[in-house]
């Protein structure tokens, strides 16, 4: 599926693309298309693609600025970092989505359905098996609306050099040269539970286990922190459920309509009969652990996988190398 007949490949269906897309996709991208290809459940998606924002760059002339920039740059320098990321980002911002790329997105926005979605960067650095740049950079929940969608994918262009995103790339030796960044705009599951699944122990290493973590709402919660998520241990052989840690929640994060903020997120309490249940079956979580085997399988290595349930059915929302183990 092309949207800009004038560049064919601008913006792509998250069906038309795959682990070897990577330049194109990043690597977010790249991986939720191969999922897709190989049949796994995966939100309607569509990608804006590192030659649109190459493209964009090329014509404020950011890639001779970034060069100038970085290049005086001590990235040891807190205030320093903070000021070259602060200018960085709003020379993006300042500018004007170019109106073929904003009529092509918003044909694609209207495809998938029109509604609140998840937008989410997708850098060409990120989600590599020798070094996750997992994130470095920005991802935007329940947008909604032709203009916000707009300005969200901006936004995750302006999200490529955030102080800790330019740092990290600094660290790891990562060269201006190969700076991309794509899109991903997907719909967005309004999760009854979610969570990630680590189809190794991510403490002890031990292939033969898939480890769930299960929050009411949206899996954010428990990124951020603020929820001490459910845990349920899978063998992976036997689908045998080896163990269960329910832990009572009593607020989730859901879709505020009315919130302020960038994401369309916001607090509420979870009902009172569901605080202290599990947040999966047995059934479910063995169910979900066989699909994170699933994906195991076909990238051929550990995976680290964030998942989301929504009227009894399980998609995955991404995908990427675990890249903490030991083996």
């Amino acid at each position: 599926m092309v949207a800009d007949n004038s560049s064919p490949r601008i913006l792509v269906s998250i069906g038309d693309v795959g682990r070897g897309d990577v330049a194109l996709a990043g690597g977010k991208g790249a991986n939720l298309g191969d999922l897709v290809k190989a049949g796994i459940p995966v939100p309607p998606a569509f990608i804006v693609t590192v030659p649109a924002y190459l493209k964009f760059a090329e014509s404020i002339g950011l890639i001779q600025q970034i060069n100038r920039m970085l290049a005086r740059l001590d990235v040891n320098n807190n205030e320093q970092l903070e000021r070259t990321a602060t200018d960085l980002k709003a020379l993006i911002m300042g500018e004007s989505m170019p109106s073929r790329l904003c009529e092509a997105i918003l044909q694609q926005y209207a495809g998938i359905g029109a509604g609140p979605v998840a937008v989410r960067s997708s850098a060409t650095a990120e989600d590599l098996a020798e070094a996750s740049f997992a994130g470095q950079q920005a991802s935007f929940l329940n947008v909604e609306g032709e203009e916000e969608v707009v300005l969200a994918v901006q936004r995750c262009w302006a999200s490529l050099f955030e102080p800790r995103a330019i740092f990290y790339r600094a660290k790891a030796g990562v060269p201006v040269e190969q700076l991309g960044i794509a899109v991903v705009v997907q719909r967005m599951v309004q999760s009854d539970c979610s969570g990630v699944a680590f189809t190794l122990d991510p403490v002890t290493n031990d292939p033969r286990r898939v480890v769930i973590e299960a929050v009411w709402g949206l899996g954010e919660a428990a990124v951020s922190g603020v929820v001490t998520p459910d845990m349920y241990v899978v063998d992976k052989a036997s689908g045998r459920l080896l163990d269960r840690c329910v832990t009572p929640q009593e607020q989730q994060l859901v879709r505020d309509a009315d919130s302020t903020g960038e994401d369309k997120t916001g607090w509420s309490m979870v009902p009172t009969e569901r605080r202290s249940k599990q947040k999966l079956s047995d059934d479910e979580a063995r169910e979900l652990a066989a699909m994170a085997r699933r994906v195991e399988e076909h990238f051929g290595c550990p995976q680290d996988i964030e998942w989301a349930c929504e009227g009894g059915s399980f998609y995955i929302v991404q995908a990427r190398p675990v890249t903490t183990t030991n083996m």
